[in-house]
């Protein structure tokens, strides 16, 4: 029930869960989303830049893709030895994060770090997020696992699922937000909020996430081949952060995944949290998410969420808290800019088809009217 492999990978296992839901209530119309661009191959980040153009990190190929306003793609960078993972964009200098070795499944040794590509193609790196993770293991303190399971049960546990642990080194850099000179860094292997200072290079730990808390039910107990004996225990599961943005109050929010089975088959597990970036406080914003892989805020301080197993994007109120659906499915990321959103979805192909990941778009403004 640990984390046992990196996201990217996870969001594949898990898609094999996939099945139609029951049939709700009935939403109220929406703006129809237009697709800017097709073709994508696990189009997992987007960001956006001033000139209208979008970044799609398409991270199982290695490859950052620049759609035009026109559709038109250009390949910005590529290299298939790294996971590319989300950017940003500021004063035509394209910020990037990429890694190797994430989780135990790649043998590959463990390295990440933020490159960058300038207007004239020069690029660079800096801020060794795996040595950092490897000389502090933000999470090592942490203990995750069941609580207070008697030893008899324990003992019934099968070899895969371990009783308790703590965190261990791993790094995987998936989602950045841009601050000034600090580029912030959502490391969903190390359960922890990274700063990277854009000039020195110097990467220090800003917050460790705490872990998400669920209580086992019968049911999931002989779903999961569980013993009976837990049924009703707390199991206190990684949290696995998958972006970050700068809110207008200077806190960072970040979405989290829960560790472990990271699809609908424990229900929406997933939340939002406020970190401030002084301190390193933590406060919960927006509980039982589900699959939130992606995030964005507007002006006015709402959030808005890519759930990835969910109904599309989700809007949550930065003020009271509601939720409004917009649109998408399988939507991995999403981004603002001048009052238009920006989704990736199909980000996932389906069973023995092709990848065909799509770049779309909603205006706010419209969805506001209605």
């Amino acid at each position: 029930m640990r984390k046992h492999v990196s996201l990217a990978a996870a969001a594949v296992t898990a898609a094999v869960f996939l099945a139609p839901g029951p049939a709700g209530a009935a939403a109220p119309p929406q703006p129809e989303p237009v697709t800017r661009a097709g073709g994508l191959v696990s189009p997992l980040h987007v960001s956006t830049a001033r000139d209208g153009a979008v970044t799609v990190s398409e991270e199982f190929t290695g490859r950052l893709t620049r759609i035009g306003s026109d559709g038109a793609k250009t390949e910005l960078y590529s290299d298939p030895a790294w996971d590319v993972a989300g950017s940003a964009f500021r004063r035509g200098t394209t910020y990037f994060a990429e890694s190797q070795g994430a989780g135990p499944m790649d043998a590959r040794p463990l390295a990440g770090h933020i490159r960058t590509i300038a207007r004239d193609g020069t690029q660079a790196t800096f801020g060794d997020l795996a040595a950092l993770e490897t000389n502090e293991n933000a999470d090592g303190d942490v203990t995750y696992g069941f609580e207070d399971l008697p030893e008899a049960c324990a003992a019934q546990l099968p070899p895969e699922v371990p009783a308790s642990y703590t965190g261990t080194v791993d790094s995987h850099p998936y989602g950045i937000a841009l601050s000034g000179y600090t580029v912030y860094v959502a490391d969903a292997g190390a359960n922890s909020i990274v700063a990277v200072d854009a000039d020195s290079g110097d990467a220090e730990t800003v917050a460790v996430l705490p872990p998400r808390p669920y209580t086992v039910t019968a049911e999931v107990a002989s779903a999961l081949q569980l013993p009976d004996c837990v049924a009703g225990l707390t199991y206190n599961f990684e949290p696995v952060p998958t972006d970050l943005a700068v809110g207008p109050d200077g806190w960072l929010y970040v979405a989290v995944l829960p560790g472990g089975p990271e699809d609908p088959a424990l229900g929406a597990r997933g939340a939002v949290y406020r970190v401030n970036p002084d301190n390193g406080r933590v406060r919960l914003f927006a509980d039982e998410v589900m699959s939130p892989t992606g995030l964005a805020l507007d002006d006015d301080g709402d959030v808005y969420v890519a759930s990835l197993f969910g109904e599309g994007v989700l809007k949550i109120d930065g003020d009271h808290r509601q939720r409004t659906v917009l649109a998408g499915k399988l939507t991995a990321d999403v981004a603002i800019r001048d009052s238009v959103l920006y989704a990736t979805t199909d980000a996932l192909p389906a069973p023995n088809q092709a990848p065909d990941g799509k770049l779309v778009s909603v205006d706010l403004n419209r969805h506001t009217r209605h």
